[in-house]
């Protein structure tokens, strides 16, 4: 029953972000990469940071980003759609990154795999069990000392509490304003969003706002133990 509840959630979350990627207007918003993961690239670099894994990369944005800054890049997303216009955009750039299609619960990668892994606006989309199943699979991807950075959803973000809750911290919304609803998303305070990651080390962690008033995410870089 609970591997069940957790394909529907996922099923239902990728149904939405396939639909998006498929149009112009829907990727128009998600083609320039974070200026946080351009802020990260000096650290990586002097990590001797190699292989990257973008978990959730959408239509390529960072995964050609950090292709085109010397990495070994793969991208893992469940839309074949964002997949194969990331793919696309590697080759009319001369880069190269490694498409995959998967769960961010289930993650087709081994143990140990890779230096740093990046999820932008990806792991959230679910219940805590999910977000849980998340962290640990990345957990488990990632070598001992390697980075994760992502991002997760405040308790100040201003849909916090809005529409059904169907899960503790969880809420589906019919609408959330910017094309992202109809399914579960996962909110934090710091305190709860330490014990997430009781198997790293925080080494940074701010509550921003994004483009949207009232669109607050975690920002965090965390060391895997």
């Amino acid at each position: 029953m609970q591997e069940n509840a957790l394909t529907n959630q996922s099923a239902t979350a990728h149904e939405a972000w396939e639909n998006r990627w498929q149009s112009e207007s829907g990727r128009a918003d998600w083609l320039n990469p974070d200026p946080d993961v351009a802020a990260i690239v000096p650290l990586l670099h002097s990590r001797n940071c190699h292989s990257i894994l973008d978990l959730g990369c959408g239509v390529g944005r960072h995964a050609c980003y950090l292709a085109s800054e010397g990495f070994d890049v793969h991208a893992m997303d469940a839309s074949p759609s964002g997949l194969e216009f990331a793919a696309n955009q590697a080759t009319e750039h001369g880069l190269e990154i490694t498409c995959r299609q998967g769960l961010m619960t289930a993650l087709p990668y081994d143990d140990a795999s890779f230096d740093y892994v990046l999820s932008f606006n990806v792991i959230y989309h679910g219940d805590g069990e999910v977000v849980a199943r998340s962290i640990a699979e990345i957990h488990r991807v990632l070598k001992p000392g390697g980075l994760f950075q992502g991002t997760m959803l405040s308790k100040r973000n201003a849909n916090y509490g809005i529409g059904v809750e169907v899960a503790p911290n969880t809420f589906v919304v019919s609408d959330a304003g910017d094309g992202d609803k109809n399914h579960p998303h996962y909110y934090c305070k710091a305190g709860e969003l330490v014990n997430l990651f009781e198997d790293f080390e925080l080494l940074s962690l701010v509550d921003c706002e994004h483009e949207r008033p009232g669109s607050y995410h975690w920002h965090l870089v965390a060391e895997r133990l």
